[in-house]
């Protein structure tokens, strides 16, 4: 299994975190989204999308980390990320989309790429935009946190779920651009828990092969 990804990027970010927890084999091959590896003619083949991450199951090749997720957690069920009810589970998905649509697509490469090339904005003009919309969404994740996180270590309940997996790369994300994280403790809480762990610990960043040195 080969997952084509970016060291940084929220989405590449999320499957790693879930190969990782869920002990699942797999091949990393790095993409250099900031000098346009995704445009090449090579990868658009992969995806024509031009986009990160894909994941080469050696049966089939895939796209958008939602639908990897669900691949993933249908074909490897141990341990499960999604609750065992309906409710439950539209109740987590609930989480990550807030996440997966309503943050991360305004703040990915591309956007903070067209903001500087159209709109003339420089890294603190960028800065802010992502800190605006990342604080919104956070704050509605919070409230859904606070109502759900049965112990503030988990975003749902008492166990690990897919809403974790989107969490911890948007806080990551939030860190790089300086929010103020004080008035999301529950987000808080969860992300250091989750840090502690070594799935998470693993797919970081920092610790991938594609990273720059420290």
């Amino acid at each position: 299994m080969k997952l084509y990804g970016y060291y940084r990027s929220s989405a590449s970010y999320r499957l790693r975190i879930i190969l990782g927890l869920k002990k699942i084999d797999w091949e990393n091959r790095p993409v250099h989204l900031a000098k346009g590896e995704q445009l090449r003619a090579d990868f658009r083949a992969i995806n024509p999308m031009g986009l990160v991450p894909v994941l080469d199951t050696g049966e089939t090749v895939l796209s958008q980390s939602p639908a990897i997720a669900e691949y993933l957690e249908e074909m490897y069920p141990q341990p499960p990320l999604l609750p065992a009810t309906s409710v439950a589970r539209a109740k987590v998905r609930e989480m990550l989309n807030t996440i997966g649509c309503e943050i991360h697509p305004l703040q990915n490469l591309r956007v903070l790429k067209y903001l500087r090339a159209e709109y003339g904005q420089d890294d603190k003009g960028v800065a802010a935009w992502c800190r605006e919309w990342i604080g919104q969404g956070f704050a509605a994740f919070e409230k859904l946190a606070l109502e759900r996180s049965a112990s503030r270590q988990y975003s749902f309940g008492d166990s690990l779920s897919l809403a974790d997996a989107w969490l911890v790369p948007q806080v990551y994300n939030a860190r790089r651009f300086e929010l103020d994280l004080s008035p999301y403790p529950v987000i808080v809480s969860v992300d250091e828990h989750c840090q502690s762990l070594s799935a998470f610990a693993d797919a970081h960043p920092d610790s991938q092969p594609d990273a720059p040195p420290p």
